[in-house]
């Protein structure tokens, strides 16, 4: 095996941590803003830390908007939303990957070129399916329009193409149901890349703004984007309070962030597994 030389080494270093802190810095001017004064904000040249803190820009902003409701709300729709799409991309993958049925191809190919589909496509008839079942501004009707996700279908099927068929065939013949060999068997093997999929499922349907605010009205349902906007339209004085805006923001995030620390060896793992070339 060729060692890399010290040289080579330093230069990547330096690479990787250069571009660890510009994807890093504007999360941190966003906490050092909140930190500062208007005046601070809008000096020429920027600074980057402030003279004195201003903790009492997050008790402001705290105090100014529900941003506990909103993170509460957030993390109770993005949480279901989870598991939906949990329990159904494993059961179509499942299906896809160890069941034999007409036209299986066919339904691959067609799950396939709905991936292709611009999310944006199907807010018209996925708006008037709601409306005439009544779910319109309900978590309800959130959560089940985002209960299927094509991505976490593709990506539970390309990690159950990664483990052994014997492992299913001996399950079928100890007599095991296809239940049991996916809860039993499959899931606990591809634990790795279900953890990926919680966390992107998560992030992304926290984070969601578009569709949440079209389908839901009432601001007590307001998840964490729409509720940072009302604040940022209300609250902020449409940009005049940048301090509190950033305080705001950076209350949004939090979770994120640290939800990021704790899983990113699984993240890491299973999209390495998730993405492979299947050799087998």
């Amino acid at each position: 095996m060729f060692r890399t030389s010290i040289p080579v080494q330093i230069i990547r270093h330096v690479a990787l941590l250069l571009i660890s802190f510009g994807m890093a810095f504007p999360f941190l001017w966003m906490v050092t803003s909140s930190l500062k004064s208007n005046d601070e904000i809008r000096a020429f040249p920027p600074v980057l830390l402030p003279e004195v803190p201003l903790w009492s820009n997050f008790v402001e902003t705290w105090n100014a908007a529900p941003f506990g409701q909103y993170l509460l709300n957030s993390v109770f729709v993005a949480g279901l939303i989870v598991i939906c799409q949990i329990i159904l991309s494993s059961l179509m993958a499942y299906a896809l990957t160890h069941m034999h049925f007409p036209f299986k191809n066919v339904l691959l190919g067609l799950i396939l070129t709905m991936y292709m589909l611009p999310v944006s496509a199907t807010y018209l008839p996925s708006y008037i399916i709601l409306s005439k079942l009544n779910l319109i501004d309900t978590y309800t009707g959130l959560i089940i329009s985002n209960a299927v996700s094509i991505f976490s279908i593709f990506l539970i099927r390309q990690a159950f193409m990664q483990l052994p068929k014997e492992l299913v065939e001996a399950g079928k013949i100890d007599g095991a149901g296809h239940l049991r060999i996916l809860f039993t068997l499959l899931f606990p093997l591809a634990r790795s890349s279900f953890i990926v999929l919680a966390l992107l499922s998560f992030i992304s349907n926290y984070n969601n703004y578009f569709w949440p605010m079209l389908i839901t009205k009432s601001p007590e349902l307001n998840l964490v984007s729409a509720g940072l906007r009302s604040f940022f339209v209300e609250g902020g004085g449409y940009g005049m309070k940048w301090p509190l805006i950033m305080a705001g923001s950076t209350f949004t995030i939090v979770p994120l962030l640290v939800l990021f620390v704790i899983a990113q060896k699984w993240i890491i793992k299973g999209v390495n597994n998730a993405f492979s070339v299947n050799k087998g």
